[in-house]
């Protein structure tokens, strides 16, 4: 596993990242998701409808860009690919919910099911153009 380096650490309590992952045609596609850093892992939770997580169930490969949005010349790029797990009983989605003071069962239609994504990176990089 690529560790995260001290100096962005305070990047993985951040808000929200940016999701790229690559369309069926290879372009990218960029998303805003909420994450939560977990035991050293960076996971989402995402609805199985959706075309990001349809993409990542085609082609793993993903990057989760996590921008310093007091000091957006600081960032945090994490590349690598997508492991997916089921979240069926959304215990969690509930976790990352909180996080967020939302029920994500209300962002999900009748019959939609959640997955649990963790980024495991392959590299790591840390800019700060203002340093």
């Amino acid at each position: 596993m690529t560790a995260f380096p001290e100096s962005h650490r305070d990047l993985l309590d951040g808000q929200f990242a940016t999701l790229a992952t690559l369309g069926r045609d290879g372009a990218p596609q960029l998303t805003e998701v909420w994450f939560l850093h977990d035991d050293g892992e960076l996971k989402l939770s995402l609805n199985t409808s959706r075309l990001k997580t349809r993409n990542l169930r085609r082609r793993r490969e993903c990057s989760l860009f996590l921008l310093d949005v007091q000091n957006p010349y600081r960032y945090m790029d994490v590349r690598g690919r997508a492991r997916i797990e089921p979240d069926e009983d959304y215990a969690f989605a509930d976790r990352l919910g909180a996080r967020y003071g939302a029920d994500l069962r209300e962002h999900d239609a009748p019959g939609e099911s959640r997955v649990i994504v963790t980024v495991e990176p392959a590299n790591v990089f840390a800019v700060d153009m203002g340093a």
